[in-house]
């Protein structure tokens, strides 16, 4: 059945788990993503923030993309990614007017904040269970990978179906959803394309 989370508001305690926790406290590295596991993604986050170089922005901004959401599915990396590249969109706006880097940056991250969330409407169409209670859940060790990447374990877990359990899963999507609301308020100040229509679809 729908779980009653659907929709559900934010509590305060994920809300200040979203505002400060660091990149450095998340494992990447045991986080599955489309075709790899995460191990980079802190690296690619801070190339995104210092927004010098537009093409090292793009190389590292599209390794992100394909990576935590494809054929709108989202990874277990995609919630975690979601926080900072949020974090990231907000600089952008406040420097846009004086870094082109920034300017390009803007639209990029809200054309890829647009197809997460269209991926989240999907899954909340259908049956879910609710997700975890807490966002920080999601690394608790019992769904956390190995520490080294153990090509046996990844593929019988894949063969076996034993993947995910089902409000872990759901849990990627729900607080995908619950970082992405969190743009509604700056989508306000944006007069691109591709943010107009992300706050369209939020504020829906």
């Amino acid at each position: 059945m729908r779980g009653n989370f659907l929709g559900g508001k934010m509590t305060k305690e994920n809300l200040q788990y979203i505002e400060n926790v660091k990149a450095e406290d998340i494992p990447w590295h045991r986080l599955t993503t489309a075709y790899k596991r995460a191990t980079d993604f802190d690296k690619y986050f801070d190339v995104l923030f210092k927004m010098k170089s537009k093409e090292d922005v793009k190389e590292a901004g599209n390794e992100i993309a394909v990576n935590i959401e494809h054929q709108d599915t989202l990874w277990q990396a995609t919630p975690f990614a979601c926080i900072f590249l949020y974090r990231i969109f907000k600089k952008a706006l406040e420097d846009r007017d004086k870094n082109p880097v920034a300017a390009y940056l803007v639209p990029e991250l809200a054309e890829l904040f647009g197809y997460i969330f269209e991926a989240v409407n999907i899954v909340e169409d259908m049956e879910h269970p609710d997700p975890l209670p807490h966002f920080k859940d999601m690394l608790d060790e019992e769904y956390l990978w190995s520490e080294v990447y153990d090509e046996e374990e990844y593929n019988m877990r894949w063969d076996e179906g034993n993947v995910f359990p089902d409000d872990l899963y759901y849990s990627f999507y729900y607080y995908s959803k619950q970082v992405l609301l969190l743009l509604k308020p700056l989508l306000k100040e944006t007069d691109d394309e591709w943010s107009k229509k992300l706050y369209e679809l939020i504020k829906a």
